[in-house]
């Protein structure tokens, strides 16, 4: 059965500004420039306000991903148009602060720990992020103190922002020392970001072109189906970037180590589509070998370098699995003094000078969503798109790699201006419910929208690990 028509009200094609943006972005992913006017969108612009253009960025993320994933369904169905996409802002907004809409059986998610904020220092600010257990025992181990945030505050406040930066690094812990864009532009680091396209792409050998196998979705056209994706990421942007894929019909099995639980309700969030196991690379190579063996893509968010000892390099991955797409996601870049370094979008943004450009005269401020995380996302799931496409004409096995600090970089190019004021666009058009071995969830929908395409996951989020570390 066909798609019915795509029909959309009160839609334009989009202004001049988001327009090149996402034509920058689309011809950075190696995408066909004709294609770039099949995309229009429904204009909020009360939504995601701030100084930076977040609504307009937000936007082109999500329809860069949306067109590519449109592509690879033309190509599937045996050609014909390009399905057309549509981009709207508030779908956007609300999918950027999808975890402040979680609900679970009535109730909220929970937000930043206590001891993850912004905290005065002898000269200025910084912030921490201590959401899991592990992070929080090394912060309070590298400042020397109990589990309090009045003990903490005391034991800032006489030491330099630079100073605790430092300390908390070399402890496995996580606190960034807040800085200017000016700044930052002159750090070691965001030079070696500068160097990086936004999304890094990669032919990696001469593999056979990729022949993919036709698929019935239904009523809906789903570009990913039969894929199966291997999801080594953790936290929000890698698991937003596997959750699109699943949205699109892909087979995304999400691997942790059992001794590193995901904080729950984040767990929840992003796990629509997917199922989640559990498996310790360090004793059991044999099993992920076996998954590997079938995977077609292989995503991980883990620090560079990190996973490498378990064989899963790009090269290794790409020998042992020809054909493969590996998609890397990182928070500071591959390359740079601080590549190896642990980050968050919270703390990339207090390094790269948005948190100042955002806030006031006296205190730091921040997006109005976690939008290089979710923005990331979008980008490394259109990466793996347009890697697929660009395999069933050329084959080969193929890198895709994105970075939250060259996120950050894009973001802040346009410069800053006023806040824009925020309009009231209510998210309920946007949100669902449903059962499910969870409870009774609330959520944000996708806002990839295109013709014919998927408007709901398959399946909802399932207990963390309970799934067998097999594929269906």
């Amino acid at each position: 059965m066909r798609p019915a028509p795509f029909v959309c009200l009160d839609v334009r094609v989009l202004h001049s500004g988001a327009m090149t943006r996402l034509a920058s972005f689309w011809s950075g992913l190696g995408g066909e420039p004709a294609l770039v006017p099949r995309v229009s969108a429904v204009e909020r612009p009360g939504v995601l306000s701030s100084r930076l253009p977040v609504r307009e960025f937000a936007g082109a993320c999500v329809g860069v991903c949306a067109l590519a994933a449109a592509e690879l369904a033309a190509r599937r169905t045996g050609g014909g148009g390009i399905p057309a996409v549509r981009v709207d802002d508030g779908a956007v907004a609300t999918a950027f602060v999808s975890e402040r809409h979680l609900r679970t059986d009535g109730r909220a998610a929970e937000g930043f720990a206590p001891l993850s904020r912004f905290w005065r220092t002898a000269d200025g600010w910084v912030r921490t992020h201590a959401n899991y257990p592990h992070h929080r025992a090394r912060l309070l181990s590298a400042l020397g103190t109990p589990e309090d945030p009045e003990a903490v505050a005391a034991a800032l406040a006489g030491r330099s922002a630079r100073e605790v930066e430092e300390a908390v690094t070399a402890a496995g812990g996580l606190a960034v020392a807040l800085r200017t864009p000016e700044e930052w532009a002159a750090h070691e680091q965001a030079a070696a970001v500068a160097r990086l396209p936004l999304v890094e792409r990669a032919r990696l050998d001469s593999a056979p072109a990729r022949e993919f196998v036709a698929v019935d979705g239904g009523d809906r056209l789903l570009p990913a189906a039969g894929l199966r994706v291997l999801d080594l990421t953790r936290v929000i942007a890698g698991p937003v970037a596997t959750r699109t894929l699943a949205l699109l019909g892909a087979d995304v099995l999400r691997l942790d180590p059992p001794r590193l639980p995901e904080l729950p309700d984040q767990h929840a969030d992003t796990g629509f589509g997917k199922r989640s196991a559990l498996l310790d690379l360090a004793s059991d190579r044999e099993g992920f070998e076996e998954l590997l063996a079938g995977a077609d893509v292989v995503v991980t968010g883990y620090r560079p370098g990190a996973l490498d000892r378990f064989g899963l390099s790009v090269e290794a991955l790409a020998e042992r699995r020809p054909g493969v797409v590996v998609a890397q996601l990182s928070a500071w870049g591959a390359t740079g003094p601080w590549a190896g370094r642990r980050g968050f979008d919270s703390l990339v943004q207090v390094a790269t000078g948005i948190a100042r450009v955002e806030g006031g005269r006296d205190r730091p401020g921040a997006l109005p969503a976690q939008a290089l995380d979710h923005g990331t996302g979008y980008l490394l799931a259109a990466g793996v798109l347009r890697a697929l496409s660009d395999q069933a004409e050329a084959g080969g096995s193929r890198l895709v790699r994105v970075a939250l600090a060259r996120t950050a970089e894009e973001l802040t190019a346009s410069g800053s201006g006023e806040a824009v004021p925020g309009g009231e666009v209510p998210a309920t058009p946007w949100l669902a419910e449903r059962d499910s071995p969870l409870g009774r969830l609330r959520y944000a929908l996708s806002p990839v929208e295109f013709e014919g395409g998927p408007r709901d996951w398959a399946r909802p989020p399932g207990a963390w690990g309970a799934d067998a570390a097999r594929w269906l």
